[in-house]
């Protein structure tokens, strides 16, 4: 069919991930939760690296890097995505759809040179341990980020402008819950495979080229891992490593799935809950994987609570005091009465 039959596309309207609308308020309400616990947990492992000194490392500065990116990618998607659960017509502008299509690729492809970077400092530590200072000293650290970031703004550029360059003349139904490459390309009017080949040819080579840096990194880790002679020092090399090989996993496995594959093999419906995985669960599951084994995390993570609680003012009645007259008195978290406390001053509380 011609072109001209066609109108110019100002528009696109999701298909979302079901028609069922009571599916919809199900998936609103565990998305929701999801999305909250995502960002309480980023953005709370971001203050945490950033307030407490002992977290003050390159280890830490790219864990706090990679919390923002996590929670970059997802906000671009997530909140689009629930409220159109709660709206029949999920209509998106063209100028929109490009808006958010390119603030997710920037993000995503930054994370990818981030995981590189973190993948390079465990092999310094693990490997060059005595030159550790000056290979990863806070001005390589911070060209290493904006590296990462300036990567993530090219490929933002390149893929932007590749994608949304086509004609869109025909139909307008993106059958997705956001603004992603291969339903886009689909859509199309105009002939997509020189722009498939660059698109899939970028992809690739962010993906492997990071993969690459990875793997070589763990190779060398292993090899010196291998040659310690002590048990515990292999313990602790693992369980640095261990998070991060979880999280890298993790993401490339459902990066590589969705996009490094020809268009011939893509299933829209299959391939949406791949989109939710690496969208909305990774992001969450992040801050988890990262902390739950990191001794040095928890350690400032209750170093924290205790410092709050330490300084947290409770108001008591005292009984020799007039009736408007109050006592303030702060609870320690290192007193064994600190819990019996609280429980008589909520059951104080509790009375009229």
């Amino acid at each position: 069919m011609d072109k001209e039959n066609h109108s110019v596309v100002t528009e696109f309207i999701f298909m979302g991930i079901t028609q069922d609308s009571q599916l919809q308020t199900i998936f609103f309400v565990v998305f929701l939760l999801v999305y909250l616990i995502n960002v309480v947990g980023n953005v709370g492992m971001i203050i945490l690296i950033i307030t407490d000194s002992q977290l003050h490392t390159p280890m830490y500065f790219f864990l706090c890097n990679l919390s923002f990116v996590d929670l970059g990618y997802s906000s671009a998607i997530a909140p689009r995505m629930l409220a159109d659960f709660l709206t029949e017509h999920k209509v998106i502008s063209f100028s929109s759809c490009a808006t958010q299509f390119a603030f997710f690729v920037g993000f995503v492809d930054a994370e990818c040179y981030v995981l590189a970077a973190m993948a390079y400092d465990r092999f310094v530590a693990i490997c060059r341990p005595l030159h550790y200072s000056t290979l990863m000293s806070k001005r390589v650290c911070l060209a290493l980020m904006l590296g990462s970031y300036l990567a993530g703004l090219v490929s933002l550029v390149a893929h932007t402008s590749l994608t949304f360059s086509l004609s869109y003349c025909g139909s307008n139904i993106i059958n997705h819950f956001f603004c992603e490459i291969p339903p886009l390309l689909a859509l199309s009017c105009s002939d997509t495979y020189i722009s498939e080949i660059l698109l899939f040819s970028l992809c690739g080579f962010i993906e492997f080229s990071t993969i690459l840096i990875i793997f070589i990194s763990y190779a060398f880790i292993l090899i010196a891992i291998i040659r310690m002679r002590s048990t515990e020092g292999r313990l602790k090399a693992f369980s640095t490593c261990g998070s991060h090989l979880t999280g890298v996993t993790l993401f490339y496995g459902t990066v590589m799935f969705m996009y490094l594959r020809p268009t011939s093999s893509y299933s829209l419906d299959q391939d949406k809950w791949a989109s939710v995985f690496y969208t909305i669960i990774i992001p969450m599951l992040n801050p988890l994987i990262y902390s739950l084994r990191n001794k040095d995390v928890k350690a400032a993570f209750k170093k924290l609570i205790g410092k709050k609680c330490q300084e947290l003012p409770v108001t008591v009645l005292s009984e020799t005091a007039a009736p408007n007259d109050q006592i303030m008195s702060y609870i320690n978290p290192k007193n064994k009465s600190c819990r019996l406390r609280l429980y008589c001053l909520l059951c104080v509380l509790s009375f009229p």
